[in-house]
This record gives C-alpha cells, structure tokens and sequence, in this order.
C-alpha cells in the first residue's frame, strides 16, 4: 500500500474547475481561489499553449487532476495507453491530487461519453479494488475516488452506496471526493435523506469536496428528477446539505465544478467566495 504522507495535498480553501477563458482573469486577481482541477483528459497531449498556461498556473496554484475516462468501474481492463498518458502528465505536472469516478465508460472497444453506474455487489467491489490498485500502482500516487450522481438503483445491490465507497477505501487505501451535489441529486431521484447519506459517509477519508449545479425535471410520473449538469450556479439546499457535512468532517479543499454554459470569471468567482464563506464558518 502507498505511503500516502509522502504526497502534497490540497489547501482546505476554495478552488474552481480551469477554464481557458479564465487565465488572465486567473493570473491577474484570483481572489479567492486557493487551487485549481484540471480534467485530466485535456491535457494529454505534446506541448502547445494549453500545457504552457498550465505551466504557469502550476507556478502559482496546487493542482488537482480530475480524470473522466478511465473507465474504472467498467468490467474490461483499463486501457493501458490511457493510462500511460495519464502517468506522464502526472509525472510532469506533479499535481497535489488525482482524483476519478465510480462508474463506467467503455464496453469492449467503444467509448460511451457519459458516467455510468454500477450495481454495488461483491464482485463489482472486486473488480472495482483491482483498477484501483492498479491506477496506483502505475501512477505511484494514491488516488481519490468520486461517488456518483444517480438515476437508478439496481436490485440486485448488497451494499448501501457509503459502505461500498468505504470498503474500497480500505482495500485500497485510497481516498474519496465527496461531491455534495451528487449526494443531492441522487436523493432527490432514489427518494433517499440527503443527510442520513453524509451522517454514513467515511469522512474522514475525504481529500476533497466537489460542489456544482443541476437541472430540474420530471420523471414519468410527475416526481422531481435532478440532472447532475455543471451548468449552472450551485443551488441553495446544496449548500445547505455542504453545512451539514462540513460540521461533521471540518475543513476540506472545496471546489466549484461549473463545466457547460461556463460563466464570466466575475460569476464564478461568486460561487468560489460563497465556498470560501461556507469554510469560514466551520472550526478548525
């Protein structure tokens, strides 16, 4: 197992997602931002201006790096020339975190653009711990492991969604990204108490927080159905439920996750110091 005290870690203060858009609005006055998360997959490539500006942004911004395609829940191996890109941006970026999803993204050769989910069962726990273990290995990092949003729950689940994060952890020794909107929407959508899920949550296992904004819809039937988008402001119940987790778990690195429709720096920005507020009102 990964001796975990050897690597950065992120500030317990506010970060957003980079955005282009954003870099001189980012070098001049950041203000709040403490750090920054990249998604992985934008920055596999050879030289060029997006890996110059993270260059200089690495200069002055611990980095997180949010994967979202290896495709760790799927039941294939992992795609080894994914993974051997990812270990060198690693190994030149040297970020202060990595971080992936529990779900699915691949079946066979083709590519699905979405995150799926994954019946929570002892063979899938198995399976699960093996591309873990083997994402750690080849990256010599210890990982983080992001719960889902969900629109379904599967019959033939035997562990409840926390327990099922917590055990991997153990096996593993990797940590979790909590993302509060994800426990909100999936909730919402399985009928469940958003609350009750943080109170059952391994928090201590938690390296970092994500935080971004959903739709509202319909199901078939008329009852609410949340869609995890990214597109918009965080809504105000998130918040509420990121109080709840914060007086439990104390200070952890908080980022704001707003990826379609992105804003003016200005609006972001907001969201950032709402972060910043909601961090300065939990003790130490």
């Amino acid at each position: 197992m990964l001796d975990t005290t050897r690597f950065p870690t992120l500030p317990a203060g506010p970060g957003v997602g980079y955005k282009p858009q954003h870099f001189r609005d980012i070098t001049t006055d950041a203000a709040p931002v403490t750090w920054l998360e990249i998604h992985a997959e934008n920055y596999m490539g050879d030289g060029g201006r997006p890996l110059a500006q993270l260059r200089h942004l690495a200069e002055r911004f611990p980095i997180s790096v949010h994967g979202v395609g290896l495709s760790i829940g799927g039941e294939g191996r992992l795609d080894p020339d994914h993974l051997a890109r990812l270990r060198k941006l690693c190994d030149w970026l040297q970020p202060a975190s990595f971080s992936e999803h529990l779900a699915w993204s691949t079946h066979d050769s083709h590519f699905l653009n979405d995150l799926l989910p994954l019946p929570y069962t002892a063979a899938t726990l198995t399976r699960v711990a093996r591309h873990i273990d083997e994402v750690q290995e080849a990256l010599g990092r210890p990982m983080l492991l992001e719960n889902p949003s969900s629109y379904l729950a599967f019959d033939e689940s035997t562990y409840a969604e926390p327990d099922f994060l917590n055990e991997l952890a153990r096996r593993t020794g990797c940590g979790l990204l909590l993302d509060v909107n994800n426990v909100f929407v999936s909730a919402t959508n399985l009928n469940m108490d958003p609350r009750a899920y943080i109170d059952a949550f391994p928090l201590d296992r938690v390296g970092e927080i994500h935080l971004g904004g959903h739709d509202e819809d319909e199901d078939d039937h008329g009852a609410p159905l949340l869609i995890d988008s990214h597109g918009r402001e965080v809504a105000d119940p998130v918040w509420a439920l990121l109080d709840h987790t914060l007086d439990r778990s104390g200070p952890r690195p908080l980022l704001i996750e707003w990826d379609t429709d992105v804003p003016d720096w200005p609006t972001l920005a907001a969201e950032a110091r709402r972060a910043e507020a909601a961090l300065a009102k939990v003790p130490a």
